[in-house]
């Protein structure tokens, strides 16, 4: 597989992510007190937020560059 057919299948996932989620997030859990029986915790949801236009963009770039045909030297 050659760096080029790389790049395009990290492109592909990368906007099918942005797409179908608007980008990516995750939850960031901190323990606040920990004493005993009694577990105080907070959840913050963190993450990037992209618009699905720069997802669709990502997409096409992936898929461009993985039909791509092989460049032959003459």
């Amino acid at each position: 597989m050659t760096a080029r057919r790389v790049v395009g299948a990290a492109l592909l996932i990368v906007g099918m992510v942005v797409v179908l989620w608007g980008g990516v997030f995750w939850t960031d859990r901190d323990t606040l007190i920990d004493a005993g029986g009694i577990n105080v915790s907070t959840e913050q949801r963190k993450g990037v937020s992209l618009p699905p236009i720069l997802g669709g963009a990502c997409m096409l770039a992936g898929a461009v560059l993985l039909m791509l045909p092989r460049r032959t030297r003459v």
